[in-house]
């Protein structure tokens, strides 16, 4: 018998394979929807949210900011004469200090301050120079800053010594200034004598400012500390009195440290200032030691004085300071007769006796006892220190050695040479040169303790970009703290514009949730 066996057509066998591979793709496509769609949200969540972030931080970061120019004013009297320096800064701070330049500096026609209340006819001189002065001071400022722009005044060596001279005409002097400035439509804040240690440290900070050891910026716009940058050493020689000012170790102290802090940074500075010693006194007490050597004041021998110069004054010129003390029988009419012989062995020699360089109960000190740490680092010397180094031809940095030669060259010139070489200078300073030549090398060199290797780190100069170095503009960097800062914010985006796109972002992100939460569910049920 033979068997019938039932098989399937071959073609439903095919046809239920495709079937099944048709739901297979069906359901990885339905899957892969899924994905893409919750991909998609979570795109769009992401997009939104990072969306938000940028809107908030361009309002904060390009925020640009207007800050109003500030001004102000610092009167510099001095023993010769006053000057009136107006700096300008914005009404930013960078790191506790303000950023100030000097735009203007008048010198006042007349005598320094402490010649007040003497002669009428020069008051009316000094009084005329101020006033020039103020007048273009401020046709500089505009006028809706008159009112908000501080104004100071400080008087520094020569009314120091009027002070301890005759204290009632010093008070008379400033009081008749304060008046006057008073009524000046800026914001008056004082007018006062400064200390010599001020003067020193001021000048100090103006040097370091002026040079950028301070402060710099960097590659993002931003002011930092300079890295691996030394302060330099400032010196400053004026009429009646120097001052020397360097950066010390922190672990030092006594009455010389000063302990200041400047943009956010804390620094340990010896300052000292030698009251007598300014260049106008020195010159007084070599003259008295030239007088009291000769017997005869009808004809005094000056070894300081250029061959071929002579001159006539009154003993009065001489000894109406506190710095010069007053020989026996002193006539303040008496006329002196001084010739010049142009001895520079002997005119050093005569400088070098008015210090006292034996004197020191410290391990090391200057001169006249005073204690003094080893000069370190560069310096700047200015003001009669520079005048006298352009008077060698050794202004600049120099050798010890070249700058003394200089000095000899110099002293052995006759007057009717040096009149013709040096028509740049005013005869007046030009007979004292020699003189002060000695007295700049002394004070350094006997005195500071430059040695050949130390004096190589001395420039001597007037100003540095453009900007006359002394303590006043210090004086107004260190006051700039006090003055507070005016900021107008500018933003980007107007606050509706702002707020409309923070709601805007704000609901997409919401919305973008809820459609997330809404296709988690369909895909787990």
């Amino acid at each position: 018998m033979q068997s019938t066996v039932c098989r399937e057509p071959s073609h439903s066998r095919s046809q239920l394979g495709s079937t099944n591979q048709l739901f297979k793709e069906m359901a990885s496509k339905q899957q892969m929807g899924y994905k893409c769609r919750i991909a998609g949200v979570l795109l769009l969540l992401l997009a939104s949210i990072a969306a938000l972030v940028t809107v908030a931080v361009i309002q904060d970061t390009w925020t640009s900011k207007e800050y109003s120019l500030e001004y102000g004013i610092v009167i510099d009297s001095g023993s010769s004469r006053s000057n009136v320096h107006l700096y300008k800064w914005p009404g930013e701070k960078r790191n506790e200090t303000g950023e100030v330049t000097e735009i203007m500096n008048c010198k006042v026609a007349g005598n320094g301050i402490s010649e007040m209340k003497v002669d009428p006819e020069k008051d009316a001189k000094s009084w005329k120079g101020f006033k020039e002065c103020m007048d273009n001071i401020t046709k500089a400022i505009p006028a809706k800053k008159h009112k908000t722009t501080p104004l100071f005044l400080g008087a520094t060596a020569g009314m120091r010594l009027l002070h301890e001279k005759d204290e009632q005409r010093s008070n008379e002097i400033l009081a008749s200034l304060t008046e006057y400035l008073r009524s000046l439509p800026f914001n008056f804040q004082n007018a006062s004598i400064i200390t010599g240690q001020e003067e020193g440290l001021y000048g100090w900070v103006t040097v370091n400012y002026l040079m950028g050891n301070f402060l710099e910026k960097n590659l993002w716009n931003t002011y930092v500390r300079p890295e691996g940058k030394n302060t330099v050493g400032s010196m400053d020689l004026g009429g009646a009195s120097t001052q020397i000012a360097f950066a010390v170790q922190v672990d030092l102290s006594g009455p010389d440290y000063l302990h200041v802090k400047l943009y956010g940074y804390p620094y340990n500075v010896y300052a000292h200032s030698f009251l007598c010693y300014g260049k106008n006194e020195a010159d007084k007490r070599v003259l008295d030691k030239v007088v009291q050597e000769s017997s005869d004041p009808t004809y005094i021998i000056n070894p300081c004085y250029p061959e071929g110069f002579n001159t006539t004054f009154k003993a009065s010129y001489i000894y109406d300071t506190e710095c010069t003390k007053k020989p026996d029988g002193y006539n303040p009419d008496q006329e002196l007769f001084l010739v010049g012989t142009a001895d520079p062995d002997k005119c050093g020699s005569i400088v070098k006796s008015i210090f006292d360089f034996k004197t020191c109960n410290s391990s090391q000190c200057s001169f006249n006892g005073v204690e003094q740490p080893p000069v370190t680092g560069d310096f700047m010397a200015y003001a009669g220190f520079f005048f006298t180094s352009r008077a060698l031809g050794m202004n600049g940095t120099s050798d010890l050695d070249q700058f003394n030669a200089s000095i000899t060259k110099f002293c052995n010139t006759n007057w009717t040479e040096l009149r013709a070489e040096k028509t740049w200078i005013n005869e007046r300073y030009l007979k004292t040169y020699c003189f002060a030549a000695h007295y700049v090398f002394t004070l350094l060199v006997d005195g500071y303790k430059f040695d050949k290797e130390t004096w190589k780190n001395i420039d001597f100069q007037r100003e540095v970009k453009s900007t006359t170095i002394g303590w006043s503009l210090g004086y107004m960097l260190s006051l700039s703290n006090m003055i507070p800062s005016e900021v107008k914010y500018n933003p980007p985006m107007t606050d509706p514009v702002f707020a409309g796109l923070v709601f805007l972002f704000s609901a997409l992100t919401i919305v973008t949730v809820v459609f997330v939460f809404i296709i988690l569910i369909r895909t787990c049920y």
